[in-house]
């Protein structure tokens, strides 16, 4: 799929380690199945409620256009409004976010282990592996 840089389904291995910050917001530590990529992931449990155990599809892609084309900056809510389908009509839950920093490992003679951070108007995202 052009657009995709990253796609895994992660399980949801804990919830709130450290305690419950926020009533309508829970960080989510999960791991991939395909990659054994590692996710902490902050979720709006409000509009989207997790378990422990559950299993997601996490797809971080540059564009929501199935295209690959990137986006024109104006977002319409529905698709029956929407001329061309976007990728968010495949999920229940989306966000939108910059990333802010990406970390790696120095070593040069060894896998190279590196993490992105990513922010989504204060509901964060760290994805290493």
């Amino acid at each position: 799929m052009a657009g995709v840089l990253f796609e895994d389904i992660f399980d949801v291995k804990d919830i709130d380690p450290e305690g419950k910050k926020f009533d309508r917001v829970s960080r989510l530590h999960c791991e991939s199945e395909s990659f054994k990529m590692d996710l902490i992931l902050d979720v709006n449990t409000q509009a989207y409620p997790m378990e422990l155990g559950d299993k997601f599809r996490l797809v971080v892609a540059s564009t929501l256009k199935e295209s690959g084309l990137p986006d024109d900056g104006e977002w319409v809510p529905t698709s029956e409004t929407r001329e061309v389908p976007s990728r968010a009509d495949s999920f229940e839950y989306v966000c939108y976010g910059k990333i802010y920093r990406i970390e790696g490992d120095d070593v040069a003679n060894e896998a190279s282990r590196l993490a992105a951070y990513v922010s989504f108007g204060g509901l964060l995202m760290r994805l290493q592996g």
